[in-house]
C-alpha cells in the first residue's frame, strides 16, 4: 500500500526543500533589493546636493527628477519580491503597477527633457492605457476569498 497523504514521502520532501530553497533566494534578492534602493538613495541625495549647488544648471536638475522616479520604480519592484515572499505566488496587480510606474517614469523623464516624440508618447499611452485595463481586470476578476463565517451566540 502507497502512502498517498500530501506532504509526505520523497515528493513531500522535495516540495518542501524546493520551498525552502526559494524563500531562501527571494529573501537574499530582497536584501539585495535593500542594498540597491539604499545606495540608490544616497544617489538622490548626492543628485539633490548638486541640483542645489547649481540651480540654474538644468543637467543637474533633469538627474535629479530621473534619480528620485528611478528610486520609485525600485520601490515597487521591492514590493513584488515582498509580496512573493509573504503570498509565495506572484500577483498581477502588483506587477501591472510596477510596469505602470516604470512607464510614466518614462513618460515623465521624456516630457521634461522634451525628448519624446508624439509617437512615443502615443506609443506608451496606449501600453499605459493597457496595462491600467489589466490592473482592473487583475482587481475585479482576481482570486475570490473565503466568505468570513460568523457566529450566532
Amino acid at each position: 500500500m502507497t502512502n498517498t497523504t500530501p506532504g509526505t514521502g520523497l515528493k513531500g520532501r522535495i516540495m518542501q526543500t524546493y520551498g525552502i530553497i526559494i524563500d531562501v533566494i527571494v529573501v537574499f534578492l530582497i536584501l539585495v533589493m535593500l542594498v540597491t534602493l539604499g545606495v540608490a538613495f544616497i544617489g538622490v541625495l548626492n543628485d539633490l546636493y548638486e541640483a542645489l549647488s547649481n540651480l540654474r544648471h538644468e543637467i543637474a536638475i533633469q538627474t535629479l527628477v530621473t534619480s528620485i522616479l528611478s528610486v520609485f520604480v525600485l520601490i515597487e519592484l521591492f514590493r513584488s519580491f515582498t509580496d512573493y515572499l509573504e503570498f509565495h505566488r506572484i500577483r498581477l496587480r502588483v506587477l501591472t503597477e510596477v510596469a505602470i510606474v516604470f512607464i510614466l517614469r518614462d513618460i515623465f523623464i521624456g516630457l521634461y527633457n522634451h525628448t519624446l516624440l508624439w509617437q512615443d508618447l502615443l506609443a506608451l499611452g496606449f501600453l499605459l492605457a493597457v496595462l491600467i485595463a489589466g490592473r482592473v481586470a487583475a482587481i475585479r476578476f482576481g482570486p475570490e476569498k473565503p466568505p468570513v463565517r460568523t457566529t450566532n451566540s
